[in-house]
């Protein structure tokens, strides 16, 4: 049995696991998926100052409250920068580290520093003037092509906090460092970071669907998490 949490991307909430988490549950697997601050059923924080300092905290918390270990902590897309901050304030409580095509950042980078310059100077204009909010794009975004999972996503989908975007991670120590880690690439967008798991001798696989994966492909990624987490 694996004890599996997993993290949710931007615009997201712990429901975006909905028909993977039954999956691994019917292998014997524990499952936890956590809704970020702000975010899901926790959309009323929205305005609490939420930073990715909070994130990480949700999800640290989560370990610690339901006293968990060995965990293959999973994150996708934004909750790269989150599990890798996890890693670097709870190593102990963790066995491994499962990014789903996500950021993979080094301690001091903040998600804005993978952003092409355009993009970056236009969010930091928006922080700079009081806007911490970005509203979620359409679930086309995803790879969600089929219209009653379209409308399904969309209704769902919250505004995401800004200053997530703008915090470094936390540096690790050597048990952060020592932790074993995977990659699951589904879309060109995150190829360069898959590239570099590669070069790092970490265990990469490829799932060639929407970025949801989740959603799209949910027996598959399941698969592969069971593979992934052992």
């Amino acid at each position: 049995m694996t004890t599996f949490v997993l993290v949710h991307g931007s615009w997201h909430g712990g429901w975006c696991w909905r028909y993977v988490a039954p999956i691994l549950r019917s292998a014997g697997n524990e499952v936890y998926t956590p809704t970020l601050s702000g975010l899901g059923e926790r959309s009323h924080l929205i305005g609490c100052g939420i930073d990715l300092g909070t994130h990480i905290q949700d999800v640290v918390n989560l370990l610690e409250f339901e006293d968990l270990s060995e965990v293959a902590l999973v994150g996708h897309s934004y909750a790269g920068m989150v599990i890798s901050g996890v890693a670097a304030k709870a190593p102990k409580r963790l066995a491994r580290l499962i990014y789903l095509d996500a950021y993979v950042p080094n301690a001091g980078q903040s998600e804005l520093d993978f952003w092409p310059p355009g993009e970056r100077m236009a969010v930091e204009r928006e922080i700079a003037t009081g806007k911490f909010i970005q509203p979620p794009p359409p679930p086309s975004v995803f790879g969600i092509t089929d219209p009653r999972m379209a409308r399904w996503v969309s209704a769902r989908l919250t505004p995401h906090p800004l200053l997530t975007y703008d915090q470094p991670i936390p540096a690790g120590d050597k048990a952060m460092a020592a932790l074993p880690r995977a990659y699951i690439l589904c879309t060109d967008s995150f190829a360069h970071f898959a590239a570099r798991a590669r070069r790092d001798g970490w265990r990469v696989r490829e799932l060639r669907t929407g970025h949801d994966a989740m959603l799209t492909e949910p027996r598959k990624l399941s698969e592969l998490l069971q593979e992934l987490s052992h």
